[in-house]
């Protein structure tokens, strides 16, 4: 059947009372960089009614697509069509790096739900207090990608960034969402699944869920070993019993698979070539993330210091502080890349180093001056220990240089708010990171170290991790030290 033929079928006597589905129907068929598939054009035509069909309004449409089946095309060319047709949308993801993937696919400002959704402290108020902002949009559609990454757990009495999203959106009138995700990649941390991607949990929500899994892949060329191999981990984990973990590298040019006296050479090259903007290595956990780290820098990098400028940092934890002055930044979140632009000074405080630097945020194109805490530079926690950062308040509340022994509590809890170094920036380096911390970006060369992973640990997460490091690549794959596994 003819692609155009086989497209307007779809929409055969299924009028809108808003505006006819088959018009922006056709408006995303057009939108599109190539010509759809059978199964893609089903989806166009279920997002077209979704978004200006007579839809229920707590109803909202949960997309899954595994990696190549051009999923976050097709959103493009859907936001390019609602343009045209003057309804608005609002794109967002759930870190910064996502959400500048996300809005470069689609030709379209995204931004980090937690920016869209929460709204800045008032005067008064804690730097870590948040609360949801109002929606004020009207008859929008909200597109949420990697929303895999989103996590359901309630913390300290709140409802989680999950609750909190639905909440947002649907206050708003008019409004609908789309959720898109991949089920085959890690979900988040402490998570068996992704809540986000699961109709179960969206409709104890209260929502009416319409979903759709898109599988046929069409993204990159056909002799694309990263998307080859991707799809062969995804097949992997639908199967009833996982079979033997296998990498497919011989013939493709863009799949290597090196030993860790090649290592150096080969990121070497890539930084060359690509640069170290665009070059990453994943790894499995926060110490051998700090072992790369330290490698890279002494021995690719040559630098002997600390910390030096270009250097590239990324945040591990939301900080609210820095951000209040600086026009169209909220606050800087947890997963932001940030460069050293210039180090004004360095200090020992309260048991910590620290250091006044001034950073840029290639991400949101935006520079600021701040303090850095440098002694989560190497840690091999997430962030700062609970116990050290309990110790920093209790040191800094008791200072005889900030307080004196008749300021109220109340006042030395009030001036901790805006203390520089109780909201210190806390940073690690961006050389090495877990996988969990690469959800939601893309390097050109990615570096997935294996080594010493015993086979007796190949099950379901295993699978999950190497489909969600694979698919972070955009140019080449490297799998160091692929031990248990077998090539081909």
């Amino acid at each position: 059947m003819n692609g155009n033929v086989r497209f307007l079928a779809n929409f055969a006597g299924k009028p809108s009372p808003i505006m006819d589905t088959t018009e922006l129907a056709e408006r995303i068929f057009f939108n599109l960089p190539y010509t759809p598939s059978d199964q893609q054009v089903e989806v166009l035509a279920a997002l077209a009614r979704f978004c200006v069909g007579d839809m229920p309004s707590d109803s909202v449409f949960l997309l899954g697509g595994y990696a190549g089946t051009g999923k976050t095309s097709l959103m493009g060319a859907l936001v390019k069509a609602l343009r045209e047709i003057n309804m608005p949308a609002v794109l967002m993801a759930p870190t910064g790096r996502a959400a500048k993937v996300f809005g470069k696919f689609a030709g379209s400002f995204a931004s980090t739900i937690h920016r869209r959704i929460y709204r800045s402290p008032a005067a008064g108020e804690s730097y870590g207090f948040v609360s949801v902002a109002d929606n004020n949009m009207r008859d929008t559609v909200f597109i949420i990608d990697e929303a895999s990454m989103i996590a359901d757990n309630a913390t300290e009495g709140r409802p989680s960034l999950l609750d909190d999203l639905i909440y947002y959106v649907y206050s708003g009138e008019g409004c609908r969402m789309i959720l898109l995700g991949d089920t085959a990649q890690l979900p988040p941390v402490g998570s068996l699944e992704s809540p986000a991607m699961n109709v179960a949990t969206l409709k104890r929500a209260g929502l009416r869920v319409l979903h759709a899994t898109m599988t046929q892949t069409v993204r990159q060329a056909a002799d694309s070993g990263i998307l080859y191999n991707a799809t062969w981990l995804r097949r992997a984990l639908r199967q009833k019993e996982l079979p033997e973990p296998v990498l497919h590298i011989s013939r493709f040019p863009d799949v290597s698979a090196i030993g860790g006296e090649e290592l150096e050479d080969a990121i070497s090259s890539s930084y060359a070539n690509a640069g170290p903007e665009a070059t990453i290595v994943i790894t499995r956990s926060n110490r051998r993330a700090v072992a790369y780290n330290m490698s890279i820098r002494t021995r690719i990098l040559d630098r002997e210091e600390e910390l030096t400028r270009d250097e590239r940092l990324m945040v591990a934890k939301n900080n609210y502080l820095w951000s209040a002055k600086v026009k169209g930044l909220d606050f800087i979140a947890n997963g932001d890349i940030a460069v050293v632009s210039r180090i004004i000074a360095t200090e020992t405080r309260y048991g910590l180093r620290w250091a006044d630097v001034e950073l840029s945020l290639p991400d949101r194109d935006i520079s600021l001056p701040c303090k850095i805490m440098l002694d989560t530079l190497l840690s091999e926690s997430p962030a700062l220990d609970p116990g050290r950062m309990q110790q920093l308040t209790q040191d800094i509340l008791s200072d005889p240089e900030v307080f004196t022994q008749s300021t109220p509590m109340t006042a030395r809890l009030k001036m901790l708010r805006s203390d520089p170094y109780y909201n210190a920036l806390q940073v690690k380096y961006a050389y090495a990171v877990t996988c969990h911390k690469s959800q939601g970006g893309q390097w050109e060369d990615v570096y997935v170290d294996m080594g010493f992973i015993p086979p007796e640990m190949h099950g379901l997460d295993y699978y999950r991790w190497l489909y969600t490091a694979t698919t972070r690549a955009t140019r080449r794959i490297f799998y160091v030290n692929p031990e248990g596994v077998k090539l081909r």
